[in-house]
């Protein structure tokens, strides 16, 4: 009966921390989210609060009024994250499926070759990537931010962990005896095992591109190639007031794609962890 006890009490304190990790992980949403419903004077007075106001459809005024076109700025955003995410994914997937499958002379310099890069900041090589954009007259275009997706070494390096142990070369190669092709196999074995690896990364490469302002501020001066972020970025530029309330708003415009493409894949994250619970 103790033993009964023990365990009762240590699931109730294990219950009781993962309800507060949650409310406090949730929290600043919300207070965003009631933000966006404030007056600028309300927040002023009292930054955190959980109870709605009436100002939502001004507040939505004076943000359509800034110049701020969220449709715009929503498309863009889409276009480039799931543009981006889908390349990352499948290339680095495909990357991956090369160094665990293929055994040849060069694999393991490769390998070391893409975590030396993972060690360069990202900042540090944009000069160079905007005088190569620049001089091939591709600035202003979408495609500068969805290309360079393709290559992604910490992708690479995460789907490589998870493959190794995941995919069966015995499969790879059963499927070769029976006349599959390299890119039959790779599309239509691995990357059904690798779906929660894919949905995972797919999660983190959507998040930042998503939310990636460092690129789009330089390389885009178009009004019509303006990406959600840097519209976010420009709200304050009223010298005379700040209108706190429209900027919570965008903010709130911005996070919600986030959170429901964290709701669609969230089941294949916990598929796979499950999956790889009953293997262990």
């Amino acid at each position: 009966m103790s033993r009964n006890n023990h365990h009762y009490g240590t699931r109730t304190v294990i219950f009781i921390i993962c309800v507060l990790l949650a409310v406090l992980s949730l929290f600043p949403f919300l207070v965003m989210i009631v933000n966006s419903t404030r007056s600028t004077t309300q927040i002023q007075q009292h930054a955190v609060s959980l109870i709605p106001s009436g100002y939502f459809l001004k507040n939505l005024k004076i943000l359509l009024g800034k110049s701020f076109n969220p449709a715009v700025g929503f498309m863009n955003s889409l276009i480039v994250s799931v543009c981006a995410t889908a390349l990352a994914t499948y290339f680095s997937t495909l990357t991956a499926y090369g160094l665990v499958i293929y055994d040849w002379r060069l694999k393991r310099a490769y390998f070391s070759f893409i975590m030396a890069i993972m060690m360069i900041p990202a900042q540090i090589t944009m000069i160079g990537f905007y005088q190569m954009v620049y001089k091939i007259h591709m600035t202003n275009n979408l495609l500068m931010l969805i290309l360079p997706a393709i290559a992604s070494p910490t992708m690479v390096f995460f789907m490589k962990q998870y493959m190794e142990p995941a995919l069966s070369i015995e499969i790879v190669q059963s499927a070769r005896i029976d006349g599959a092709g390299e890119y039959y196999i790779f599309n239509n074995i691995v990357l059904p095992i690798m779906k929660p690896a894919i949905a995972t990364q797919a999660i983190f490469t959507f998040v930042s591109s998503w939310n990636n302002l460092f690129t789009p501020l330089i390389l885009l001066t178009n009004q019509k190639k303006y990406t959600l972020p840097i519209m976010i970025s420009l709200l304050r530029g009223d010298i005379y007031k700040t209108e706190f309330g429209a900027i919570y708003l965008g903010l709130t415009m911005t996070a919600l794609p986030l959170i429901v493409v964290y709701l669609f894949l969230s089941k294949y994250i916990i598929a796979g962890v499950a999956l790889g619970s009953v293997k262990g």
